[in-house]
Protein backbone atom coordinates (compact mmCIF):
# COMPACT_ATOMS: atom_id res chain seq x y z
CA UNK A 1 0.00 0.00 0.00
CA UNK A 2 2.90 2.22 1.30
CA UNK A 3 6.37 1.09 0.07
CA UNK A 4 7.91 -0.27 1.90
CA UNK A 5 6.07 1.18 4.98
CA UNK A 6 2.65 -0.17 5.06
CA UNK A 7 2.15 -3.40 2.97
CA UNK A 8 -1.41 -4.77 1.67
CA UNK A 9 -2.99 -7.98 3.76
CA UNK A 10 -0.35 -7.07 6.59
CA UNK A 11 -0.71 -5.65 10.30
CA UNK A 12 1.22 -2.77 10.76
CA UNK A 13 1.37 -0.80 13.85
CA UNK A 14 1.74 2.74 14.62
CA UNK A 15 3.02 3.67 17.91
CA UNK A 16 3.92 6.16 20.18
CA UNK A 17 3.57 8.76 22.81
CA UNK A 18 0.41 10.74 23.30
CA UNK A 19 0.29 13.73 21.13
CA UNK A 20 3.00 12.48 18.71
CA UNK A 21 0.41 13.04 15.53
CA UNK A 22 -0.54 8.91 14.84
CA UNK A 23 -3.94 9.88 14.37
CA UNK A 24 -2.81 12.95 12.90
CA UNK A 25 -0.75 10.74 10.07
CA UNK A 26 -3.26 7.69 9.54
CA UNK A 27 -6.21 10.69 8.78
CA UNK A 28 -4.19 11.89 6.18
CA UNK A 29 -3.49 8.57 4.87
CA UNK A 30 -6.79 7.43 4.75
CA UNK A 31 -7.18 10.64 3.06
CA UNK A 32 -5.25 10.50 0.33
CA UNK A 33 -6.33 6.85 -0.34
CA UNK A 34 -9.91 7.88 -0.47
CA UNK A 35 -9.16 9.99 -3.13
CA UNK A 36 -6.85 7.91 -4.96
CA UNK A 37 -3.58 10.38 -4.65
CA UNK A 38 -0.30 8.83 -3.52
CA UNK A 39 0.41 9.20 0.43
CA UNK A 40 4.26 9.74 -0.38
CA UNK A 41 5.66 12.31 -2.58
CA UNK A 42 7.27 11.30 -5.99
CA UNK A 43 10.33 12.87 -6.82
CA UNK A 44 12.32 11.61 -3.99
CA UNK A 45 15.89 10.71 -4.26
CA UNK A 46 15.07 6.93 -3.17
CA UNK A 47 14.13 5.37 -6.82
CA UNK A 48 13.06 2.00 -5.18
CA UNK A 49 10.58 3.87 -3.26
CA UNK A 50 9.09 5.90 -6.24
CA UNK A 51 9.09 2.71 -8.35
CA UNK A 52 7.01 0.73 -5.79
CA UNK A 53 4.97 3.54 -5.33
CA UNK A 54 1.24 2.55 -7.48
CA UNK A 55 -1.45 4.82 -7.99
CA UNK A 56 -4.40 3.66 -6.88
CA UNK A 57 -8.00 4.01 -7.60
CA UNK A 58 -9.86 5.80 -4.54
CA UNK A 59 -10.39 3.12 -1.93
CA UNK A 60 -12.77 2.11 0.51
CA UNK A 61 -11.25 2.30 4.46
CA UNK A 62 -12.91 1.06 7.52
CA UNK A 63 -11.92 3.02 10.48
CA UNK A 64 -12.86 2.12 14.32
CA UNK A 65 -12.06 3.89 17.17
CA UNK A 66 -12.89 3.32 21.40
CA UNK A 67 -11.18 7.07 22.07
CA UNK A 68 -12.44 9.63 19.62
CA UNK A 69 -15.62 10.72 18.98
CA UNK A 70 -16.90 10.22 15.65
CA UNK A 71 -18.96 12.98 14.91
CA UNK A 72 -17.39 15.72 17.13
CA UNK A 73 -13.20 14.55 16.34
CA UNK A 74 -12.80 11.89 13.59
CA UNK A 75 -14.98 13.03 10.98
CA UNK A 76 -14.11 16.93 11.11
CA UNK A 77 -10.73 15.65 11.14
CA UNK A 78 -11.31 13.56 7.78
CA UNK A 79 -12.79 16.36 6.29
CA UNK A 80 -10.24 18.78 6.93
CA UNK A 81 -7.62 16.25 5.62
CA UNK A 82 -9.27 16.47 2.53
CA UNK A 83 -11.09 12.86 2.92
CA UNK A 84 -13.62 10.97 0.72
CA UNK A 85 -16.28 10.37 3.95
CA UNK A 86 -18.22 8.68 2.16
CA UNK A 87 -16.05 5.84 0.85
CA UNK A 88 -14.89 5.65 5.18
CA UNK A 89 -17.03 3.01 6.85
CA UNK A 90 -16.84 3.02 10.91
CA UNK A 91 -18.05 -0.30 13.17
CA UNK A 92 -19.54 0.66 16.27
CA UNK A 93 -18.20 -0.96 19.09
CA UNK A 94 -19.89 0.66 22.17
CA UNK A 95 -21.90 -2.37 22.53
CA UNK A 96 -19.32 -5.30 21.73
CA UNK A 97 -15.49 -5.12 21.37
CA UNK A 98 -14.06 -5.54 18.22
CA UNK A 99 -11.69 -7.80 17.62
CA UNK A 100 -9.49 -8.82 14.11
CA UNK A 101 -11.98 -12.12 14.39
CA UNK A 102 -14.93 -10.29 14.71
CA UNK A 103 -17.68 -11.43 12.10
CA UNK A 104 -18.39 -7.85 11.91
CA UNK A 105 -15.06 -6.61 10.47
CA UNK A 106 -15.32 -9.44 8.10
CA UNK A 107 -18.41 -8.43 6.60
CA UNK A 108 -17.96 -5.24 6.64
CA UNK A 109 -14.46 -5.84 4.53
CA UNK A 110 -16.49 -8.07 2.14
CA UNK A 111 -19.33 -5.42 1.63
CA UNK A 112 -17.43 -2.38 0.82
CA UNK A 113 -14.15 -4.34 -0.27
CA UNK A 114 -11.44 -1.95 1.88
CA UNK A 115 -8.62 -1.85 1.11
CA UNK A 116 -7.46 -0.63 4.50
CA UNK A 117 -8.89 -1.24 8.04
CA UNK A 118 -7.64 1.01 10.95
CA UNK A 119 -8.57 0.32 14.41
CA UNK A 120 -7.70 2.57 17.38
CA UNK A 121 -7.43 1.95 21.11
CA UNK A 122 -4.72 2.33 23.53
CA UNK A 123 -1.72 1.21 21.11
CA UNK A 124 -2.89 1.38 17.25
CA UNK A 125 -2.91 -1.25 15.08
CA UNK A 126 -3.25 -0.64 11.08
CA UNK A 127 -3.82 -3.07 8.94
Amino acid sequence: MIYPFIPFGKVTIVQGDPGEGKTTMVLQIIAKLTKGETVLPLGSDESTLEEKTVALEPVNVIYQTAEDGLGDTIKPRLLAAGADCSRVMVIDDNDQALTMVDARLEEAIIQTKARLVTRYRDSWGLM
